[in-house]
């Protein structure tokens, strides 16, 4: 069978098994005119509820009403202006991908927004303001972004948000590696040996930040660069429009065709078989013709389930780099930073409890900050110490960890292992004397807020790469060896923890 025959084919049995790339039928066809419109919503905010911390929820979610859906537009009620705009700049993106999930792609979403408020609901004043005002919509099945692939226009949707940029982002000790290559690849995309690059993490700890900042200083240094970030469900639903409306080939092409392919959170193209195939040929003639790859997963690359080895295989073949939670210091950067740019001079106090007491994620720092800033703004609250612990208490709803000292925690390993803290703090390399002290600085990284370069300065002044090579080798024989997992127990017993 030839070429030609062979791509005719796979579009025929792309066809037969469109149900199996993902299922778009179901939302389209649950969303005609008679369809409750708080019942849409209420699906809405099923998914929303999935991608926000809690606290971020009841701010800035539950408050929103749904008033009318006539078959294509959505119309939901906001309670200020101030409200509006922060839900366009902050979750605009979470909001595309979930209206186009229950809404469909050619439906619309509009906000009523409340701006004199009277005693009387029914004398309420309000405007009427679009959503996705921010950045171009998530291209639908009448006008895909690929329709134009022979030319370059000066419109060409990026989709790259203009306010992730390096400038705004806080680096630190853990996301340094990732950080360094990202420069790298914005001065001389496809030129590094970074390609793909890969950065993986959890959920909320600024890998989407990096990324689009990789492309936005690319496209300021290269000006006629073409660039599109995308993430995997976009990129499926998009494969998916492209078979039913016989445009695969342009959707190839147009693929094919970019200087820089920036892909989030590839992790949900699993069990996707025939996104995954047309992805593997992309990926090659891409990378075949010097063009950067960058993307993101919850999880390295040999540790994602579902997905065919011959793209796990491709994903490393450049760089994967890890972002890690932020320590203390870079927490308290971050809400430095993110504090200013809204333009509040927040006290030194309330800064440094919420880093304290906030310590998953940069999300959730971010998520935070924001809801006392807006009980400030709409509630009228005095920005006070008492305020961020009442925030706080209602995010971290966990108890707080023991506080334990490096000095204990060495002193304990040292016990299990039979070794003097000189010989764990020293430069021997003998087998267990390294696995000790291994096994002492994963403990101090669970366990306290120091910074990786602290951790390391008690154990002989080592470098934080060698804290972090550590770490990951006490994780790798706790996925494999019952008897680490026994080890890390036991010492967590005798450090009076219960668990990590």
């Amino acid at each position: 069978m030839n070429s030609e025959s062979m791509d005719l084919f796979s579009q025929q049995a792309d066809k037969d098994t469109v149900r199996d790339v993902v299922s778009v039928g179901d939302s389209q066809a649950a969303t005609s005119a008679n369809t409750n419109p708080a019942d849409l919503w209420h699906r809405c905010l099923v998914i929303i509820r999935d991608n926000v911390t809690p606290q971020v929820y009841k701010t800035w979610f539950e408050p929103i009403q749904a008033l009318n859906w006539d078959g294509m537009q959505l119309t939901i009620q906001v309670p200020s202006q101030f409200f509006y705009e922060w839900i366009e700049e902050h979750y605009y993106a979470l909001l595309q991908k979930t209206t186009l999930q229950i809404l469909g792609s050619r439906a619309r979403l509009k906000y009523q927004v409340v701006v004199d408020k009277s005693e009387s609901l029914s004398e309420k004043r309000t405007i009427t303001l679009p959503a996705f005002r921010q950045q171009p919509p998530v291209a639908s099945q009448t006008s895909l972004p690929f329709a134009s692939a022979s030319n370059v226009p000066q419109n060409f949707p990026t989709f790259l948000n203009p306010r992730y940029t390096f400038d705004n982002f806080i680096r630190g000790e853990s996301n340094q590696l990732a950080t360094a290559a990202g420069h790298a690849v914005a001065q001389n995309p496809g030129g590094t040996k970074y390609n793909p690059l890969v950065v993986y993490g959890d959920t909320g700890l600024g890998k989407t930040h990096l990324v689009q900042a990789i492309g936005n200083k690319a496209m300021q240094t290269h000006r006629n660069l073409r660039v599109i970030y995308t993430n995997s469900e976009r990129f499926t639903m998009e494969y998916v429009n492209a078979i039913q409306n016989n445009k695969v080939n342009e959707f190839t092409n147009f693929y094919r065709s970019v200087d820089i392919l920036i892909v989030d959170d590839i992790q949900f193209f699993s069990a996707k078989e025939k996104t995954q195939d047309n992805f593997f040929h992309t990926f090659n003639a891409l990378h075949q013709a010097g063009k950067q790859i960058i993307l993101t997963s919850d999880k390295p690359p040999k540790e994602l389930r579902g997905v065919d080895e011959r793209l796990i295989s491709r994903f490393q073949w450049g760089l994967t780099a890890d972002i890690q939670p932020p320590d203390f210091e870079m927490r308290m950067a971050i809400l430095q930073r993110k504090a200013a740019d809204e333009g509040s001079d927040m006290p030194g106090e309330v800064i440094e409890y919420i880093a304290r007491h906030v310590t998953s994620s940069v999300r959730e720092l971010e998520g935070c900050l924001i809801s006392i800033l807006a009980k400030v703004s709409l509630d009228e609250r005095e920005l006070t110490l008492d305020l961020a612990k009442e925030v706080v208490s209602g995010i971290t709803t966990e108890q707080p960890k023991k506080e334990i000292s490096i000095q204990a925690i060495q002193a304990k390993v040292s016990e299990f292992y039979n070794v003097s803290v000189d010989l764990l703090t020293g430069k021997t390399r003998k087998h267990e004397i390294v696995l000790a002290r291994q096994v002492a600085m994963y403990l101090s990284k669970q366990l306290t807020n120091a910074s990786l370069k602290m951790i390391g300065s008690y154990f002989g002044n080592r470098d934080h790469t060698t804290v972090i090579h550590s770490c990951q080798m006490v994780e790798n024989y706790l996925d494999t060896d019952p008897a680490m997992k026994s080890t890390i127990n036991q010492l967590l017993q005798r450090l009076g923890i219960s668990s990590l």
